[in-house]
């Protein structure tokens, strides 16, 4: 993933956008977008997109940069504590991701059916504070996405890589510093644009979701997109963004953006009451205090 034309007319700060999947392959990598912040003039510079085919190469590609980096990843850092509390689990966020990621799929997907299979038709699922008002999946859905399989395979192989977890008042290992927010790009795509705008199916990548990547890639290099940050990019990636009807790398370069937004507000914009147990995801505004 590396065509000419590369924006890297000036450093600054090295932020990461990493549209992660639970099964890399050839075919559908983890997709991350490299890029670096620029305080003054608040532009992401996008300099290249990249593919990792396995969750060992995801791995080292965790440890590989000495640079401090912002990074963020599109898939759950917790559970809803409303599960977690429920079925007895451990509550402070970094045993508990161990817990989970050592726990059999097979056991999980029984404990989230019974979970589901428990409650009336229109509210099966627990849901995390951040997931409503940003549009997400829950965080415990195991199929149609995959979500909680997304969290089982990378949150440990993260948090064994030291990095830094600021929604989870976790610290990183001492060196260099590496900030993990969680993050969802459908947030910010739908801000601009309603209708879908990508596809894994080939039959599924019609002119119409062409279409609508091309609004939202121009709504990012705009400033129209809800973000405090723009998208400076070359016309050669606009075109590789443009033409991957499967979205993962729009996707990423959205999530390296949602990352670049945090890192202009205090606290990376977490709500002063944010649950340590779930988190936050970035780039979605804290809830109105409750008026009194």
């Amino acid at each position: 993933m590396t065509p000419t034309g590369r924006v890297s007319p000036r450093r600054g700060s090295l932020v990461l956008g990493v549209d992660f999947t639970s099964a890399p392959s050839p075919r559908k990598p983890i997709t991350v977008a490299v890029g670096r912040r620029h305080a003054a003039d608040r532009v992401y510079r996008l300099e290249e997109v990249r593919g990792i085919e396995s969750l060992a190469a995801f791995e080292a590609w965790l440890r590989e940069r000495c640079e401090p980096w912002l990074g963020g990843f599109d898939l759950p850092f917790g559970q809803p504590r409303q599960l977690v509390e429920h079925e007895g689990w451990p509550t402070d966020w970094a045993a508990f991701v161990r817990f989970y990621c050592r726990q059999p799929r097979e056991s999980l997907r029984a404990t989230f059916k019974r979970w589901c299979d428990a409650r009336p038709a229109g509210d099966k699922f627990a849901w995390r504070q951040a997931d409503k008002p940003a549009g997400s999946s829950p965080a415990m859905r195991w199929a149609n996405p995959p979500v909680a399989w997304m969290m089982h395979a990378g949150i440990a192989r993260m948090l064994d890589a030291g990095l830094e977890f600021p929604a989870h008042a976790h610290g990183g290992a001492p060196g260099c510093r590496r900030i993990a927010l969680e993050a969802y790009p459908g947030f910010t795509a739908r801000s601009v644009c309603r209708g879908s705008y990508k596809s894994d199916a080939a039959a599924g990548r019609t002119a119409d979701r062409a279409a609508n990547r091309r609004t939202i890639l121009r709504s990012l290099v705009a400033g129209t997109a809800g973000l405090a940050v723009t998208l400076a990019i070359s016309p050669a990636w606009s075109r590789r963004l443009l033409e991957d009807g499967g979205g993962d790398l729009l996707d990423a370069v959205i999530c390296g953006l949602q990352a670049a937004h945090a890192a202009t507000l205090p606290g990376f914009g977490l709500p002063a009451t944010v649950d340590p147990l779930e988190g936050w995801i970035a780039s979605v505004p804290p809830p109105a205090p409750r008026g009194g």
